[in-house]
């Protein structure tokens, strides 16, 4: 049984709280948005996919315990909701999509003349359901498309993955991204093992990824962020496969600090570098990286583990959540669930396919 980042059911939705893993397996309530938006800016749940379906159900509960208001009132609620939600976690650029497109939809739905307040709660909850569904088949598409890839360009009939931070099933709805692609590939019995970075400060990779793989019986070892340069060296890794929070139209990458380091790293070695994530990650508006904003998270996360304070009284810390890796860098591909792109195209692909859909 896959592990669930949430739990959903019309008018109630819980989070795996993920400052608790792998220690205490407990599920956290979430009865509306503002509990929603401490629960992500704490990173109980976090990751880009999960971040936006969080915060997005939450608003589907809240409105449907709200019986008082006319339809209008309704709209300019979630419309607040949703703008507020997207200051939670600047840089995941999934959330800002997610607001974007269900604004788009309120603004349509409350003018229709023939539209209730229930009916207008009934329709925007069950587009807000809708997304739930959408992020579960489009991450089996991303480990499809991403393994037959991988699989196409080895030279060896099983491959070895390295991949960084939490990209599974909890920074997801389900089955993970860059993690969705490792479960494919072993799914197809073609994957000899995965290196994992612990990824500090927060450890996703220790506490998260370490824990989805060896909870599905997936052949793993996890390294340290400092081990990744000796361990493509020595260990056969055929692929560096990683998520993103944010992906600019150029192909420039925002992820997990570490990650611009990896794809270094990968390319002294020739071993492609990948990028496992939904569209709703690409965010087209921008030309290159340089103008992706970059969260910085408190110095206790460097400074204490646990609560106990680990470092020199008194130092400095700069503490950013993430990194933009260029996309010169991104020498495999990068994943999405319409294929497996390379960054010059990404723009192009879609474009076409956001037409295509419309």
């Amino acid at each position: 049984m896959e592990l669930q980042a949430l739990r959903y059911s019309r008018g109630r939705l819980s989070i795996l709280d993920q400052l608790e893993l792998p220690q205490r397996r407990h599920y956290r309530p979430v009865d509306g948005v503002k509990a929603a938006w401490t629960d992500i800016a704490a990173m109980r749940v976090r990751g880009a996919p999960a971040i936006a379906i969080v915060g997005c159900l939450s608003l589907a509960v809240e409105l449907h315990h709200r019986e008082d208001m006319d339809k209008e009132a309704l709209a300019s609620f979630a419309m607040e909701s949703l703008d507020y939600l997207v200051t939670a976690r600047p840089t995941a650029v999934n959330m800002a999509r997610a607001a974007q497109d269900l604004t788009q939809f309120i603004q349509l739905e409350v003018k229709r003349p023939d539209t209730t307040a229930d009916d207008f709660k009934e329709n925007l909850i069950c587009r807000i359901e809708s997304m739930l569904e959408k992020d579960i088949r489009d991450n089996h598409s991303i480990g499809s498309h991403g393994a037959q890839h991988i699989l196409s360009m080895a030279t060896t009939d099983k491959v070895t993955i390295l991949t960084h931070c939490n990209t599974g099933s909890l920074a997801t709805a389900g089955y993970g991204t860059a993690l969705g692609v490792i479960r494919s590939l072993w799914a197809l019995g073609r994957l000899e093992h995965v290196y994992c970075t612990e990824t500090r400060p927060y450890n996703q990779g220790a506490r998260l990824t370490a824990y989805e793989l060896t909870y599905e019986q997936i052949p793993a070892t996890l390294i340290t962020d400092s081990m990744a340069a000796v361990a493509m060296k020595e260990k056969h890794i055929t692929a560096v496969v990683v998520g993103a929070d944010r992906i600019a139209a150029n192909g420039d990458t925002a992820n997990k600090v570490g990650t611009y380091q990896l794809a270094i790293v990968a390319l002294h070695h020739h071993i492609p570098f990948y990028v496992a994530a939904p569209s709703q990650s690409c965010d087209l508006s921008l030309d290159s990286g340089h103008h992706i904003p970059v969260e910085e998270r408190p110095a206790n996360e460097l400074t204490h583990i646990n609560g106990v304070h680990v470092a020199a009284p008194g130092v400095g810390v700069w503490n950013p959540a993430f990194d933009i890796t260029p996309h010169g860098l991104i020498t495999g591909a990068i994943i999405t669930e319409f294929g497996v792109h390379v960054p010059q195209d990404l723009q192009k692909v879609l474009t076409e396919k956001t037409q295509h859909i419309s």
